[in-house]
């Protein structure tokens, strides 16, 4: 179904799956540079003509396509478990997933595009502010008092990002548990470490 809750046609869900799929393979093997809408509808068996129909821009395809691959979690309804499940989701991408593959290609279309850069960070911004209400339910629950939700949600996101490519080190776990414990102040594990 769409946005509008009108059902779509099964061809147009398998095409719109497969382009996605194939965009971001394509964004992992040949750069942001590389990365061509001839390379997708090849990759995908989808017509070019089709992808520009769905995607207009080169730029919303590639953010659709990271998005697909992978999807943020559902929230929680206690802050504490749904910033974690952001920040292991956060991990996950950078490590686990084939949104990993797409980094260098992703920090190039940032640097050299600004209509990517533009799409990116707005969609960026989305799920920031999705960390940033979950710490401010928090702070609203007493969970943890006097603390800036924006400052706190730039502070967890940087220390993923900044592990993940300045370091070898990975923030994963009881460590992320532990993190989220010194940015914020409490328990230093939780429900969601277990496992």
């Amino acid at each position: 179904m769409t946005d509008e809750g009108i059902r779509e046609d099964p061809r147009v869900t398998r095409s719109r799956a497969a382009v996605l799929e194939a965009a971001v393979r394509e964004l992992a093997e040949e750069g942001y540079g590389g990365f061509t809408i001839d390379g997708v509808a090849t990759r995908s068996g989808v017509a070019r003509s089709t992808i520009y129909r769905l995607w207009p821009e080169r730029a919303d395809l590639v953010v659709a396509a990271l998005r697909a691959v992978h999807p943020q979690p559902t929230a929680r309804d206690d802050s504490r478990e749904d910033v974690r499940a952001l920040l292991g989701h956060l991990d996950s991408a950078f490590n686990d997933s084939l949104v990993a593959e797409c980094l260098p290609a992703i920090i190039e279309g940032s640097e050299r595009d600004p209509a990517f850069r533009a799409v990116h960070h707005a969609a960026n911004d989305a799920r920031r502010a999705r960390l940033v209400r979950a710490v401010r339910r928090g702070v609203d629950d007493g969970d943890w008092p006097d603390t800036d939700a924006e400052l706190a949600a730039l502070a967890l996101v940087g220390a993923l990002v900044y592990a993940r490519l300045m370091t070898s080190r990975r923030l994963a776990g009881a460590e992320l548990d532990r993190l989220i414990g010194v940015v914020l102040g409490g328990p230093a594990t939780g429900p969601a470490s277990a496992g």
